[in-house]
């Protein structure tokens, strides 16, 4: 009776040890599932964050028409320090620079420009100035620019006059220069959509450079350089009267 007591005692033991056992083997395979799953999820997130991010870069134009892609670049009194994007730096006179234009591109390479282009044949155009404001609504949307500010600047550079050129050889309705053109790919500088299309993409990059303003407006006028020289808004009566003007139509 005894001994059969015993025998039953030892084989409830067993039995507790192996349910014990049993659920220590479930509690890990579990744990090794829940690693699994989570490695699996975090390891897109890994992947993405190892990813190589494109940095930003500018073009120099240079005066012999070359242009260099740049990391970085700064005005040191007469001269400019440009750090190139395929390494070294390298000093030249700030007189055989003609522009800085931010670069969109993640691998830009030396290219000649054309000194002009040439004017595209007259095609029809939009039919009033109604519908070059829903144009410019529509586009300034598209990249993030206050439909506000971005009629503003139309209106100070062309007055919604498709077809204006400057002295300088600015073009169409935000008075793209042939460098912007031929940058943003606009085959015809005089279409409303594409010239509205990359004068909004330049100055959405310059209020996104700045973040400010009066200094982006300023440096559509008057280029990067100019504001890098003086360190804000140059002391350009013209600049400084374009800054005004669009900022009090764009504030009224």
């Amino acid at each position: 009776m005894v001994k059969a007591e015993g025998t039953r005692q030892k084989a409830q033991v067993r039995n507790a040890r192996s349910l014990a056992n049993h659920l220590l083997n479930f509690k890990m395979m579990a744990s090794v599932s829940a690693f699994r799953t989570s490695a699996l999820y975090l390891l897109p997130c890994a992947l993405l964050l190892a990813l190589p991010r494109p940095a930003s870069a500018d073009l120099v134009r240079l005066t012999s028409g070359k242009i260099l892609s740049v990391e970085s670049w700064q005005i040191k009194g007469d001269t400019a320090v440009l750090v190139l994007r395929d390494g070294g730096e390298m000093q030249a006179p700030e007189s055989l620079i003609v522009e800085v234009l931010p670069d969109e591109y993640l691998h830009a390479t030396t290219q000649l420009l054309p000194e002009s282009m040439p004017r595209p044949a007259v095609r029809p155009l939009v039919s009033s100035v109604d519908d070059i404001h829903s144009m410019v609504d529509l586009i300034a949307a598209r990249y993030g620019v206050d439909v506000t500010l971005a009629r503003a600047v139309v209106k100070v550079e062309s007055d919604f006059q498709p077809r204006v050129v400057s002295p300088k050889g600015a073009m169409g309705l935000m008075q793209i220069m042939p460098s912007v053109a031929q940058q943003y790919a606009v085959d015809d500088p005089f279409d409303p959509e594409k010239n509205l299309d990359a004068g909004l993409r330049v100055l959405r990059g310059l209020l996104d450079r700045f973040n400010d303003v009066r200094t982006a407006l300023a440096a559509y006028n008057a280029g990067l350089m100019a504001v890098a020289k003086y360190g804000g808004i140059p002391p350009f009566r013209e600049t400084q009267d374009y800054v005004q003007r669009i900022m009090a139509l764009a504030t009224r």
